[in-house]
């Protein structure tokens, strides 16, 4: 027996993925936005944990969350932005909240990040899976 999907959805459903989308959009722009008016400092940071190139990495985080960010606002290419995204936040855990090889003082808050990471890296994968809904532009 096959199963089939339907793409329809509820009001309801698209009204929730307007505002999940807006939710975590409203995470990265912003941040993207700092990271331009702080360029310096965000190499600097990156810089710190001991990864190679860190103003190419600036500027790869600017274009995620910022790029990126609006794009999943607004629902354009949203599966393709949102696991972008989803990778990003997944390798920002791994490589500036390694609460497992800190000093006792980090670790809980860094635990922390690690994990919020973790679940935001989940909802984008969400998007991924089964689009912006319909009030979007792509409209899936």
């Amino acid at each position: 027996m096959a199963i089939t999907q339907t793409s329809s959805t509820t009001p309801t459903q698209d009204g929730l993925a307007l505002l999940g989308r807006i939710f975590l959009a409203a995470l990265f722009i912003p941040v993207g936005f700092g990271k331009i008016a702080g360029f310096a400092g965000t190499a600097g940071y990156i810089a710190s944990v001991g990864l190679p190139m860190p103003q190419v990495g600036a500027a790869i985080a600017i274009v995620v969350e910022l790029g990126l960010g609006i794009l999943l606002l607004v629902g354009f290419k949203t599966r393709l932005a949102a696991l972008l995204i989803a990778l990003f936040t997944l390798a920002a855990a791994l490589f500036f909240h390694n609460y497992w090889s800190m000093p006792a003082d980090k670790v809980m808050i860094n635990q922390l990040m690690f994990w919020k990471n973790i679940a935001i890296a989940g909802g984008l994968l969400a998007f991924t899976a089964f689009g912006p809904g319909r009030f979007s532009i792509d409209r899936k």
